[in-house]
């Protein structure tokens, strides 16, 4: 069967929370919004073109080279010798940068998974995983796919190997709800990383091992008990807290509202709350969003279900 090849595509590549407390650099969800855009369509001038981007205040490159979206779509067109190729793109960014929620990958995702589509869809979803992975790489020159393979995929994604991008999706209970809160101040990724110790102890790696089998079984039994109990970080969230401002005061609140679990979203600034429902996970949210507001911080509050279909044609 010929696919016939659309004059024009409009994607939208959703936000993800990495990590997921238990999980560091091998765990991710992601969630309705917010997220990027990307627009690709055919040109007559040969080659890969970045002709516009939006909400990025003026800080994106339009350089394909110099683009997450640009790189992970630049990429796809080597694999398939197609640079000659007319193409133009236009992202349009609606998450702030350094939120936490995966904003370079979002971009990356958004771009490659665009040009994949215009051009008929050569490649699965899966398969443009490591050229997605290329363009976010680009941006911190970190390689991991905790937010670029649940953006890319959707649902709860483990990664057994960011080498080998050795990745599964996990089940996804019904009634599992997140809420993330975005508080306004900007942590690098570098930052982030640079603040955790090069070495921690055989004690603290075995409870961090319990905290992610207990995570995934939670998951395969439908026991958000177990989900609860094993949403506990501690490899990066004691180090990474400082960075954040009443973070412990928010995790209190949220826990305390009946929150299964509550952690840091990716790097920072961003935290969500895993929660049973959309009323309780409203009601965790507004807790955590008041935690900032009444210490003047302004913030953005998400609530979603996990998102299990990633990126996608709108």
């Amino acid at each position: 069967m010929v696919i016939e090849e659309p004059n024009e595509v409009r994607v939208f590549a959703p936000a993800t929370v990495a990590n997921v407390a238990s999980g560091y650099d091998v765990l991710g969800f992601a969630i309705d919004a917010p997220g990027d855009e990307v627009v690709a369509r055919f040109s007559d001038q040969p080659g890969l073109r970045i002709t516009n981007i939006t909400g990025d205040n003026g800080k994106l490159p339009k350089t394909v080279e110099g683009n997450t979206a640009g790189v992970a779509a630049l990429d796809l067109l080597r694999h398939l010798g197609l640079t000659d190729k007319g193409i133009e793109m236009e992202i349009h960014k609606k998450m702030p940068f350094g939120s936490g929620l995966g904003s370079s990958a979002a971009s990356a995702v958004a771009g490659v998974y665009a040009v994949n589509m215009l051009l008929g869809e050569p490649l699965t979803k899966k398969q443009l995983l490591p050229f997605a992975m290329t363009g976010e790489a680009s941006a911190d020159g970190a390689y991991h796919a905790d937010n670029v393979g649940p953006s890319l995929l959707g649902g709860i994604t483990f990664i057994r190997s960011n080498e080998e991008l050795d990745i599964t999706q996990l089940p996804v209970p019904e009634n599992l709800w997140a809420a993330v809160v975005h508080p306004d101040i900007e942590i690098l990724t570098k930052v982030a990383r640079d603040i955790l110790p090069k070495e921690i102890p055989i004690s603290t790696a075995t409870q961090q091992m319990g905290n992610l089998g207990g995570f995934i079984c939670g998951l395969y039994n439908n026991d958000l008990g177990l989900v609860g109990r094993s949403l506990h970080d501690v490899i990066a969230e004691p180090h990474r807290q400082k960075l954040i401002p009443e973070f412990y005061t928010a995790k209190q609140e949220a826990l305390s509202h009946g929150a299964l679990g509550f952690s840091i979203s990716g790097a920072g600034p961003s935290v969500f709350a895993l929660c049973e429902g959309e009323e309780n996970a409203n009601k965790v949210a507004e807790v955590i969003s008041k935690v900032f507001t009444d210490n003047n911080f302004g913030n953005q509050i998400h609530v979603s279900r996990i998102n299990t279909t990633g990126v996608h044609v709108i």
